[in-house]
């Protein structure tokens, strides 16, 4: 994983196991349709990344080749012609849902670990939490997430992200993630990597704390649910994504 060139996000790139295990632990992760009903939003925005995984892996986004480090002295040892590259396929997320994600999996393998564990005091601590291999990979997955943003922005930045994204509360409960939209576009509209470094603190900051922003868009969602008659869920915003983002 790396940072995009302008920080718009984050790239995901691997062969079609490497790809294919990651998808799959995600989707084991966040349970089935309707297990953690309060927290829908947030499953929803985490197989949105998976659905982008899986277009990855089956070609169609962009693919790359990475040198294996085979050379023609190791094919003569091994009396074998070999590529001396791999097909990589790759992804790019943006960062503001990217770390809405990464946050979300945290309650994510705390319920899949209370799940396995029945009646231990600390899920976690479980033997079957602890050895179970798609949280193993999820923590791989979030563990370098976490090292490209720390090194994106300042040391200072990056510890208060951290502790704002690693909460004891669950704040994605319930969460409208009309809101998560609203960011992601004001985010990419950043013209430049300076601009994009500066802002991420603050997006997060906006997105853990659900503040008055945050507020006033849940009451316009549900008035103007009301008014037409429909969830909140089927509501989308005006505002439009950009055409062409700078990566």
């Amino acid at each position: 994983m790396q940072n995009t060139p302008n920080l718009a996000g984050i790239r995901i790139a691997g062969d079609y196991q490497d790809l294919e295990s990651l998808y799959m632990a995600l989707h084991a992760i966040v349970g089935e349709d309707g297990e953690y009903q309060t927290f829908d939003s947030a499953r929803l925005r985490v197989l949105g990344v998976c659905y982008d995984i899986r277009h990855a892996f089956q070609g169609d986004r962009e693919v790359e080749f990475v040198p294996n480090h085979m050379d023609r002295e190791r094919m003569r040892w091994h009396g074998i012609i070999a590529p001396e590259q791999n097909l990589y396929y790759k992804v790019s997320i943006y960062y503001p849902e990217l770390l809405f994600v990464v946050s979300a999996l945290n309650q994510f393998i705390r319920l899949t670990a209370k799940k396995m564990a029945n009646s231990a005091r600390n899920p976690l601590t479980d033997k079957r939490a602890a050895w179970d291999g798609a949280i193993a990979q999820v923590r791989l997955f979030q563990s370098q997430v976490a090292k490209c943003l720390k090194e994106a922005v300042t040391d200072a930045s990056y510890h208060r992200m951290m502790t704002l994204m690693h909460r004891d509360y669950p704040w994605m409960e319930e969460y409208m993630d009309q809101y998560l939209d609203l960011l992601n576009i004001r985010y990419l509209y950043l013209e430049s990597r300076e601009e994009r470094q500066r802002a991420l603190l603050t997006t997060v900051k906006r997105m853990v704390e659900r503040g008055a922003e945050y507020q006033d868009l849940v009451r316009d969602i549900w008035r103007e649910a009301l008014a037409q008659g429909c969830r909140v869920d089927e509501l989308t915003l005006v505002k439009e994504y950009p055409d062409d983002i700078a990566w």
